[in-house]
């Protein structure tokens, strides 16, 4: 077959020098699918040229003189009689300088589809690395004032934390067995318990004046270290400020106000997913705090949080109290 449909096998008589110092020889040169085969007149093959890299180096002269692209020493000369020949390769070499014409837009494709590509990593990649590289280099010292600096920002809605002489060393005693930084009872404003950057974790007074024991509200302490866990809190303010607070933090270590009260606004009155139940069961085992108190206070049927009762890591083994009594009768009236 050859590279034209309409010939089965296309040959015509030729010179064909091998080389510049080489003696021009008689030859016969055949189209086939993708090369011009040069034979000798006994039909062996001396050379095989590529119709892709075929160039003529005088176009409208005669005898038509071609070689292969990038090698003008070796030339094959076909007359003007071999029409059928010339008009072949002319059709094949159109085909192949319209092929070759093509690559300014091929660049152009290829520098659409680059931009394309930086486009969508700018747009998918680059803010969750951003917020990922911002997140892991902030120092503790910053995380804990972000998380004052939104603690100050959620008492305008709550009202001025509850606080006492007597419960501030219970509150800090309590922190320090559960592995925060600091306790904070607030009379409203948050629903539950809410974990702000910095270790600091908030406790509605329910938690402490609704329930006779206080493993419910060291509970409420450990659910929201669960949640920390698997996702950390700053990761969270960060993102409901968007790319620019995440940019604005990296370089200047510092958030506007407006994003600390757009975090916290948010925040406060958008339900959160419970944390997988086996990092909140580790880390009840972690504090040796019994789950099942927790568990029936938010669900008295059990059925919700079955898994917490059920795998209780403290069923039936003997642990040391949450707090004493006396310090757990003075919590319950921090906010009287």
């Amino acid at each position: 077959m050859t590279a034209l449909r309409e010939y089965q096998r296309l040959e015509a008589a030729a010179l064909w020098r091998a080389a510049p110092e080489a003696q021009r020889r008689d030859v016969i040169v055949s189209v086939g699918d993708a090369t011009l085969t040069i034979a000798d007149m006994n039909d062996r093959p001396l050379a095989h040229w590529s119709l892709a890299a075929l160039e003529r180096q005088n176009p409208g002269s005669y005898p038509a003189l071609f070689h292969p692209y990038g090698d003008a020493g070796e030339t094959l000369e076909i007359g003007q009689d071999e029409t059928a020949m010339l008009d072949a390769i002319d059709r094949l070499q159109t085909a192949l300088t319209r092929a070759r014409a093509r690559p300014g837009r091929l660049r152009a494709v290829t520098l659409l589809g680059g931009l394309a590509v930086v486009a969508a990593l700018a747009v998918f990649w680059l803010p969750n690395a951003l917020l990922s590289h911002t997140v892991d280099v902030v120092p503790d010292i910053k995380r804990k004032a972000l998380g004052q600096a939104l603690l100050g920002r959620i008492e305008r809605v709550s009202g001025q934390a509850c606080s006492t002489p007597e419960t501030a060393p219970i509150l800090e005693r309590l922190a320090a067995r559960l592995d925060v930084r600091q306790l904070v009872i607030l009379r409203s404003g948050v629903a539950s318990s809410l974990y702000l950057p910095g270790g600091i974790v908030l406790l509605n007074r329910d938690l402490v004046e609704d329930h006779e024991e206080p493993a419910v509200a060291a509970g409420a302490v450990l659910v929201e270290r669960a949640r920390a866990i698997e996702q950390d809190p700053l990761t969270q303010l960060l993102a409901a400020g968007g790319m620019g607070a995440t940019f604005r933090m990296l370089t200047t270590g510092e958030l506007t106000r407006s994003t600390l009260d757009r975090y916290a606004e948010t925040v406060i009155s958008t339900p959160r997913p419970s944390p997988d139940e086996a990092t909140t069961l580790a880390e009840f085992a972690r504090a040796a705090v019994p789950s099942t108190p927790y568990a029936y206070a938010q669900d008295i049927t059990g059925e919700t949080v079955l898994g917490l009762i059920e795998a209780d890591p403290m069923a039936g083994r003997d642990m040391q109290p949450v707090m004493n009594d006396r310090d757990w009768v003075q919590l319950q009236s921090i906010c009287g």
